[in-house]
């Protein structure tokens, strides 16, 4: 029985000399045979080990809570942080498509990180809305070495964006609003801080609206370079294009930077002291910068209450939802 299972497909196993299968831990090329891979060894550990309930995130481990799920009979939740909707601008990869909407029908209960996800669940994967609840991400409490980070400030005022370059996260409208501020504020610097399909792209595109003297490439930042990147930071942009959730300008309101965020995504639902634009609306996107950059009240005033609400949002309150799920599910 188990061999007719999609996911239980012993045919392409290739193991070492151990007789261990081996995980690359990354994403390789044959992503799809490593995910196969991932749901057998889910399958054995399903057999051998006590527990109540299966907690499967995005659409990698699907395929290995389904396989755990009829191998114990116990429920499975999956976590959507993101659907393939949302990676790819509208225009999804049929497997990994497949991939979700096959963990969504399976599953006993979903948990969206936004009420955005939680709509594209239920419209484009057609799933029940009594089976999908959306629990906001939260953000860690930063340590006093990570808040005290030295500080590299600028005599100019300093725009960042930090993320992957990729075209879910709009970056190329990034640049365009830099263009837009620069005309009339030259005493501004861009930051596009990461890595990602897109970077040469953006440097070409920085290039051509003649601002490549007032941009900067860091690349893939990591650890305390995020922080000190932040520290040196007087605005923050994430003008994302479909982000389900989006951490990163909590992260930065937690080091006191003001934030201007997408009205597309998810933890716009749940901030108040940021400005909210549409990620393609590079006018306002650029009015908002000219205002932070030029009126020290409105920096001020972002920064505070942005700095008390972002310590409002803890993961203990977002555990204690997931929780009362799992028990929601169990009492079935």
């Amino acid at each position: 029985r188990l061999r007719d299972h999609i996911y239980a497909d012993f045919n392409y196993m290739r193991t070492n000399d151990l007789g261990c299968i081996e995980f690359s831990g990354r994403y390789p090329d044959n992503l799809v045979e490593e995910i196969n891979n991932y749901s057998i060894c889910a399958g054995v550990i399903a057999r051998t080990v006590d527990f109540d309930i299966i907690h499967s995130h995005d659409w990698l481990t699907y395929p290995a809570g389904i396989h755990a799920k009829q191998v114990s009979g116990k429920p499975l939740v999956i976590h959507v942080h993101a659907t393939e909707f949302d990676r790819s601008r509208g225009k999804p990869n049929p497997t990994v498509f497949g991939i979700e909407k096959d963990g969504m029908t399976h599953a006993d209960h979903i948990i969206t990180v936004s009420n955005l996800t939680r709509d594209t669940v239920i419209n484009h994967y057609g799933i029940d809305p009594a089976k999908v609840t959306t629990v906001h991400n939260a953000v860690t409490p930063l340590t006093p070495e990570q808040l005290n980070v030295p500080e590299h400030k600028s005599k100019d005022k300093v725009v960042t964006f930090l993320g992957r370059i990729t075209m879910q996260k709009g970056p190329e409208y990034f640049v365009e609003t830099a263009a837009k501020v620069l005309k009339n504020n030259p005493n501004v610097r861009f930051v596009m801080a990461g890595s990602g399909d897109m970077m040469n792209k953006m440097i070409l595109l920085a290039a051509e609206r003649g601002i490549a003297d007032r941009f900067h490439f860091p690349g893939f930042q990591k650890g305390a370079q995020v922080y000190e990147m932040l520290k040196a930071s007087d605005v923050y942009v994430m003008p994302s294009v479909s982000e389900p959730f989006g951490i990163s300008p909590l992260e930065a309101m937690q080091m006191g930077v003001p934030s201007i965020i997408s009205k597309q995504s998810g933890c716009a639902e749940i901030l108040t002291n940021v400005i909210k634009t549409d990620y393609w609306d590079i006018d306002a996107m650029a009015d908002a910068i000219n205002s932070i950059v030029t009126y020290p009240a409105m920096y001020n005033q972002l920064r505070e209450d942005g700095l008390a609400e972002v310590n409002r949002i803890t993961w203990d309150k977002a555990g204690q939802k997931v929780i009362d799920i799992y028990n929601k599910v169990l009492n079935k």
